[in-house]
């Protein structure tokens, strides 16, 4: 008769229950979820700058028109996440930016 291996249970706490269960290698290997840094703003498709409506120093509010990217034959045009100062401008017109990109950095207003 085979033996069973030790099979090490641990505590899953999902939305405040807890199981008792097996975690696999690569759930205890994964980076845990961070939330996004509001004052950076990423692009969300890759893209091509079409026009930048504010330069660094500028002060903004939530929901400002600051940029607009071009994907897909389509012009997106990009609000400020934040109220605040535009602290740096990490891209210029005509650049062609990945999904994930920096494109504007805020210092927020408190």
């Amino acid at each position: 008769m085979e033996k069973k291996k030790d099979i090490k249970l641990e505590i899953l706490n999902i939305n405040h229950s807890k199981y008792t269960t097996r975690l696999s290698p690569k759930y205890k290997n994964r980076e845990p979820y961070k939330s996004p840094d509001r004052s950076k703003l990423l692009s969300f498709i890759p893209g091509t700058v079409v026009e930048i409506m504010v330069k660094e120093g500028d002060k903004v509010k939530k929901g400002d028109e600051v940029l607009v990217l071009e994907a897909m034959k389509m012009k997106n045009r990009i609000k400020s996440p934040v109220s605040g100062l535009v602290k740096y401008i990490d891209i210029n017109v005509n650049d062609k930016v990945p999904k994930g990109k920096l494109l504007i950095e805020f210092n927020p207003q408190q």
